[in-house]
C-alpha cells in the first residue's frame, strides 16, 4: 500500500511516518495542496490523506482536483469538528475524514476498511462484466456492466460509490432502502464514518442526474431512499 500525506504540520507527519513503517506502508509526503497534485500524478498512490488547512491549496480544492486527474480513495483530515466541514469534503468526493487529534491506529482501521470495500468490488466488475443487464428506465439507463449512466441520452460521470448507490437503488425500484441497509450495501458493514454519508452522496447524484422535471430518488420520509421511475 502506497499512501501519500498532505499535512502542514511536521509533527503530524512523523507521527503517521513512524505507525506507517510498523505497518509496512510506504509513505509519501507533501506539505501543501500544490505538492500533494504533483505527487499523485508522479506517484499514482493507493489512497491520499488531505489535511484542510495547507498553503498554496487548501485540501478542499486539492480533493477537487485530484478527483479530476484520479479516481483514488481521500481521506480528509481537519481540526474543525463542525458538521459542515465534514459534509463539505464528502460532498467533494472525499471517501471519509478525521478530526484532529487522532489515533494513528485509528487512521489505518479506515483506511484498510476503504480497501477491503474497493478491491472486491473492482474483482467483482471485472468478473462480471458483460453479464449484467441494464436497467432502463424512462429518460435513464444504468449499465452495471460497463458502470455506466445515461441520463437523457448524455453520459453521467459518478464517483464509484455514487455508481453503486444508484445502481442499489435502480436494481429494486419501489424497494425503501434505509440509509443503515445502504452504508452496508455500498460502503460496507465496517464502514466507521457518518451516516449523512448515504445524504450526501444522493445528493450528489441527484444533481448530476441533471434533470430538474425528474426526481429518481425519493426521500421517505424517517426511513430512508427509494428508487421510482417509469420503465
Amino acid at each position: 500500500m502506497k499512501v501519500l500525506v498532505a499535512d502542514d504540520d511536521p509533527n503530524v507527519c512523523e507521527i503517521i511516518r513512524i505507525y506507517f513503517e510498523q505497518q509496512n506502508i510506504e509513505l509519501l509526503e507533501a506539505y501543501d495542496g500544490a505538492a500533494a497534485l504533483e505527487l499523485v500524478e508522479k506517484e499514482t498512490p493507493d489512497l491520499v490523506i488531505l489535511d484542510v488547512m495547507m498553503p498554496k491549496m487548501d485540501g478542499y480544492e486539492a480533493c477537487r482536483e485530484i478527483l479530476k486527474r484520479r479516481d483514488v480513495p481521500i481521506i480528509m483530515l481537519t481540526a474543525k469538528g463542525d458538521e459542515f466541514d465534514r459534509v463539505l469534503g464528502l460532498e467533494l468526493g472525499a471517501d471519509d475524514y478525521m478530526t484532529k487529534p487522532f489515533s494513528p491506529r485509528e487512521l489505518v482501521a479506515r483506511m484498510k476498511a476503504i480497501f477491503r470495500r474497493v478491491q472486491p468490488r473492482q474483482a467483482a466488475n471485472g468478473e462480471e462484466a458483460g453479464k449484467s443487464a441494464a436497467y432502463e428506465f424512462e429518460g435513464l439507463s444504468v449499465h452495471p456492466d460497463r458502470r455506466e449512466v445515461l441520463s437523457g441520452g448524455e453520459r453521467v460521470s459518478l464517483r464509484p460509490k455514487e455508481f453503486d448507490l444508484l445502481a442499489h437503488l435502480a436494481k429494486s425500484p419501489g424497494t425503501v432502502f434505509t440509509r443503515e441497509q445502504l452504508l452496508e450495501l455500498v460502503w460496507g458493514y465496517d464502514f466507521i464514518g457518518d451516516i449523512r454519508t448515504v445524504d450526501v452522496h444522493v445528493k450528489n447524484v441527484r444533481k448530476k442526474l441533471n434533470q430538474p422535471d425528474r426526481e429518481y430518488i425519493h426521500t421517505v420520509w424517517g426511513v430512508g431512499y427509494k428508487f421510482e421511475a417509469p420503465r
